[in-house]
């Protein structure tokens, strides 16, 4: 039951992980990535792309997310300022730490304060990866795969719940009631619906591969 219950859980909330993502993909306001060199639109993943967007964030006054970590004399580290979240791709970390100024997560002064998703930061974002982030195939002017990536403050999104139906877990045991009730079996259930609370405070940043 407990290998089951942990299970089911993962499942549950990368359901609603896909859930927020797909909402995101379809409604955030986006911006193209236009720094690079690869000759698509958009373009690779740069330093400027993600300073536009971070510059268009706090002009709409986002709050950012994470409080900063200050420096420590430790060789190879540097400071990491209060930022944003960049949620994004696993595909994208190789660009990412192509980009100027990246600074990865075992170089942060205090690498315990990091996410166990974090993969690095540059300048106000922080960058979170995941194996199902989000991908829009064949979207670039290329026929290229579009990678989104979306760069949030607080509180610019959230999941609510519907009439207050949060997940349950379902559990019926097996009965001696004839061969259809023999088994056990375990599920879960949830209504929710992801939604923007405020559509200034998140930009999707696409991007695609050098």
């Amino acid at each position: 039951m407990n290998e089951c219950a942990a299970r089911l859980g993962v499942s549950l909330r990368q359901t609603e992980d896909q859930l927020t993502r797909d909402m995101l993909a379809a409604t955030a306001a986006f911006m193209n990535c236009v720094g690079g060199v690869n000759g698509d639109v958009p373009t690779e993943l740069t330093l400027t792309d993600i300073q536009s967007v971070v510059k268009t964030l706090l002009g709409n006054n986002a709050k950012t997310l994470l409080d900063n970590i200050e420096g420590e004399d430790r060789f190879g580290t540097g400071p990491v300022r209060n930022a944003y979240f960049g949620m994004m791709h696993t595909d994208v970390t190789s660009n990412l730490e192509a980009v100027q100024t990246f600074i990865q997560v075992n170089n942060y002064p205090s690498p315990m304060n990091a996410l166990h998703s974090e993969w690095g930061t540059v300048g106000s974002v922080r960058f979170l990866v995941s194996s199902i982030g989000s991908v829009s195939q064949n979207a670039s002017a290329l026929g290229a795969n579009v990678y989104n990536i979306f760069i949030t403050g607080t509180e610019a999104y959230a999941c609510i719940e519907q009439d207050g139906y949060s997940a349950s877990f379902i559990y019926r045991p097996p009965i001696y009631d004839g061969p259809l009730a023999l088994n056990a079996s375990v599920g879960y259930k949830f209504a929710e619906v992801p939604r923007l609370l405020n559509d200034t405070w998140l930009i999707n940043l696409r991007t695609t591969l050098s």
